[in-house]
């Protein structure tokens, strides 16, 4: 069996060690690695409880999500052995380097800015970092976004964040 496409099946790898990882961390090791541990003096801990989906635990969530991350990349690397590909790929730094100073700027001025004005940040800084920036479109953009964030996250979830500045509340 020969990988057609490279840069799908280092994805799919990705995915499937990252939704295992969670679903590991979530779960908790098999009782067997449990017991192995305990003979070499290794204190392994059991996972969280997974509760029902009505009432959810604490391993629900990263469970779930585990589970459709690790299936998504078995899609993707099974994908890779079949439907050619690019041969090369290529990495790009500049959307890496926009999207973590966009997450670093929204982190620190959360709580001076306010969600508004840190959701703003975030849209115009990790929007820049892409190969095409449109003014209007990463302004609509942000828009929407400030308003989703204020209605989930502090009207739905009643998370204590400041919405505006303190100096224009």
């Amino acid at each position: 069996m020969r990988i057609k496409s490279p840069r799908d099946f280092w994805a799919g790898l990705m995915f499937i060690g990252f939704g295992l990882g969670f679903l590991f961390i979530a779960v908790g090791p098999p009782a067997f690695l449990v017991e192995l541990a305990k003979q070499f003096d290794y204190k392994f801990e059991y996972g969280y409880q997974m509760g029902t989906a009505v009432r959810m635990g604490p391993a629900y969530f990263p469970t779930v999500l585990g589970g459709m991350l690790a299936a998504l990349g078995l899609f993707v690397l099974i994908e890779s052995l079949a439907i050619e590909g690019e041969k090369v790929a290529r990495f790009y730094f500049r959307p890496l380097l926009f999207i973590v100073a966009a997450n670093l700027a929204f982190a620190y001025l959360l709580k001076p800015l306010g969600v508004m004005l840190s959701i703003a940040v975030l849209v115009f800084i990790s929007a820049y970092g892409g190969h095409e920036f449109k003014w209007k479109e990463v302004a609509l953009l942000a828009i929407a976004m400030m308003i989703m964030s204020v209605l989930v996250f502090v009207k739905g979830l009643t998370l204590p964040f400041p919405i505006w500045p303190a100096f224009m509340e």
